[in-house]
Parts: C-alpha cells; structure tokens; sequence
C-alpha cells in the first residue's frame, strides 16, 4: 500500500490500521497527530467536541519529551479523548456544571492511566452534559450540525465520529454511551457492568454506572478493552455455526420511529442471508417495565450521591433538580423492590426457553435519528432495560434513514460475555458496507 500524502486522509484511519501503518513505516505517529489537530482546526469551532484542549505545540511537546517511550508502546503517542466527568491530572475535570469550575484532580482516573501507560496521550477533555445526566453542552451532532449528538458523552461520541480522534473514552449510566454513538454514526460500546474500574470517575448511580468505549471499528474497542483489563489482546473467533440472534422490537421496549423499525427489519435480513438464525422476541410487558425500574434507581442513588451539588441548586438544571425531588420522595422499600425486579426479570431473560441457546439480542439503539435542536439529548429508553440488567452493549454504524442520517442498532450480550459479543459485532459490522 501507497503511503497516503493528504492527512484528510490519515485522520479517516482506524486506530488499529494507524498502528499497523506506524510499525509498517508507512506513516510516523506526528504525521498523524498533525492530521487529528488539523481536522480539529477545521471544525471544532462549529461541532464543539471539546470542553477543553490541549494547544498542538504543547502535545507535540509532550510527545518529543518522551518519543522513546511512545517508540515503544502499543499505541504511539495517538490521542484517545476523555469525557470530562473522567479525573485527568494534568487538566482540570468539571463534569459540565460551573459548581465544579477550576476542579483539578490530583491524579489520574485508573482507565487514564491505563491508557496512558499503554502509550495513548490525552489531547483533551471531551464535553458531557450536566454530572452525565440530560442537560446539554455545547456539542453539535457533526452529521448534522443542527441536531443533537446524544449525551452524556456527546464530545467523545463527536470527536471520533468526526475524525477529531481515533477513539475516545465516556461513561454509561442509561443510554450516555450508546445513543450518541447511533446519533452520530460510530462504533459505541459499554462493558458489563464491573468490567471494569471506575475509580476517578464521577459516580451517578452506582447499580448502572459503567465505562464505554467509541472508535470507528470493532477491531480499536477490542484493542482498548485488552488494554483497559491489562490482558493480551485476543480476539475471539467466530463459531463454527449459524449466529441465534434474538431480535427485540423498537415497540417492546417504548416509542420507535418507522425508519428505525426498518432499519431493523433489513439489517436483520441482511444477518439472516450471512447464516444467521433469527428468533423474534414475543412481546413482553417486562423489558418494558425495566426502563421504570432503571428510572427509579438512578433517582435514587443520584438523589444520594450528588448531596454537595444539590446544595448549589442555583447552578443546577431543571432535569437533575426533577430526578433529586424524584429521589428524596421515593420510600427506599420503593428503591429495593425495583432493584429486586430487575434481578427476577434478568434471570427471565436468559432463563426463557426460546432465549437458552441465543448468542445476542438485537435492538434498537436509539428511537430513531437525532432529533433537531441542541435543547435536549434524545430519549434514553432504548437503552435503559439493558443497562439496568448490566450487560455488554455495542452499537454499529450503517444503516441510515432516507436523509442519510445515522439509525443505530445494538447486540446486547450475555454477562460477562463481551469478548464473543464484540466477535458477534465484528462479524456483523462487515454486512453494513
């Protein structure tokens, strides 16, 4: 392969083919960072991906500093952008609300340092709404600068989908992770929950909280999952069987728009025309009545972890006021039976004689497209009964509406199963080309 000569079209590069362009020789990791920031030049002024950004010259700087150990690690010195409810040492972490304006943690979170060690640098803190929660920053969905990203983490979801980084790190705690990937047309993913640490993360509710990942491949969030659990990378082979996928309908779950319904239904074909088995989901009042359920537990533990911000109420939105009323009013037997719900309806899923031998579920990611406006984030139901039953979530990019605007759909795993679940996406991803 010809080594590219335009950075249009270097910073277009999955992370993994850059690494493998670096060690070819093809390509030298400033090559690269120049491109990234070059992009970023052109368009961060109306996208708005970042709360905060590291001047080039002083990246650049960073890097000659220590060349010799990027030289030597896995990932080069290329920028992994970090949603700003993530402690960073080296800038302040805000989490977007002006109570915590000029916050500097004293050291890293342990996914930073995870990352860093692995030779990844920070350019920057990507923009989240309010404590990860509905309002929104400044970000503008770069598919269409006229509708929203999603939240929370909106930059990180931005960035990498407009070619500002290769990859970048958020949070889930309903569907913060998920829907701006399916809004802005990348790669998102959310480990089962305690997969991994969340020390030096803003804590929201911590029965729901888990790390995501973005990239613009399955491939980069298998590379950074190795490095996130400090195992070697191994990606999982596809079995030697059809694939039983169980498909979850957008009605089954709440509101769905037709173009996401057909968006659905044809990528589904296109799965079954691969070879694989497709089992629809009855319809069932009780995926429904986890999206109450996961309502309920968010208030509940936000209500009881954000105590110091609800003192500031002057500086808070009208959203999380709501959710902290929600949650001083709610009986705690109210908090226990949901959690114990969620528990019963979860052992239902898997227990269910039609789900025993399904690899996947199949959903929608988000109702439909971004919605217009930069007032709100999107609705989260989509993604609320799965995260409330912490399980392994990507979202893929492809299918598309008549406007050509982004329609994601989710595999939802089993526990702990994000290894073949991702091999599941890998295998998938190739049917949306």
């Amino acid at each position: 392969m010809s080594s590219p000569t335009l950075n249009t079209d270097l910073k277009t590069l999955s992370l993994r083919r850059a690494l493998d362009m670096i060690a070819e020789g093809e390509v030298s990791p400033v090559d690269l960072i120049n491109a990234y920031y070059d992009r970023i030049d052109a368009r961060e002024a109306e996208v708005g991906a970042w709360h905060y950004l590291l001047p080039r010259e002083q990246y650049l700087q960073q890097y000659f500093d220590r060349q010799d150990f990027y030289t030597a690690s896995l990932l080069q010195g290329l920028p992994v952008g970090i949603k700003d409810i993530i402690d960073t040492a080296g800038m302040a972490t805000e989490m977007g609300s002006t109570i915590h304006r000029g916050r500097q943690p004293v050291d890293n979170a342990s996914c930073v340092n995870l990352l860093t060690k692995a030779g990844a640098m920070v350019p920057g803190k990507t923009v989240t709404t309010e404590f990860a929660y509905f309002k929104p920053g400044k970000t503008c969905n770069p598919r269409d600068l006229g509708r929203t990203p999603g939240g929370s983490s909106s930059g990180s979801a931005a960035a990498v989908a407009d070619f500002m980084v290769p990859a970048a790190v958020g949070s889930q705690t309903a569907a913060s992770v998920i829907r701006p990937a399916a809004y802005c047309g990348v790669v998102g993913y959310v480990g089962s929950r305690g997969e991994y640490s969340l020390r030096g993360v803003q804590p929201l509710a911590q029965s729901l909280d888990s790390l995501g990942l973005f990239a613009r491949q399955v491939e980069d969030i298998e590379l950074l999952r190795s490095v996130l659990l400090q195992q070697p990378l191994v990606s999982s082979t596809v079995p030697d069987r059809p694939y039983r996928i169980l498909v979850c309908k957008g009605s089954s779950v709440g509101d769905s728009d037709p173009a996401m319904d057909q968006a659905l239904e044809q990528f589904s074909s296109r799965l079954q025309q691969q070879g694989a088995e497709i089992i629809e989901m009855h319809s069932c009042d009780l995926i429904r009545r986890l999206v109450e359920h996961h309502h309920k537990i968010m208030a509940w533990e936000a209500t009881r972890n954000l105590t110091y911000e609800a003192g500031h109420p002057e500086q808070l939105s009208e959203a999380l006021q709501q959710l902290f009323e929600l949650g001083r009013g709610m009986a705690r037997e109210t908090y226990l039976d949901s959690l114990q719900t969620v528990s019963k309806i979860g052992n239902w899923l898997w227990s269910n004689p039609d789900h025993l031998d399904v690899d996947a579920i199949l959903a929608p990611a988000a109702p439909g497209v971004a919605p217009c406006g930069q007032t709100a984030t999107g609705q989260p139901h989509m993604s609320r009964p799965w995260q409330v039953l912490g399980l392994p979530v990507v979202t893929l990019p492809g299918m598309t509406d008549e406007q050509g605007l982004p329609l994601g759909l989710q595999f939802i795993g089993r526990p702990r199963e994000d290894d073949q679940l991702l091999t599941l996406a890998r295998w998938a991803e190739t049917t949306m080309s």
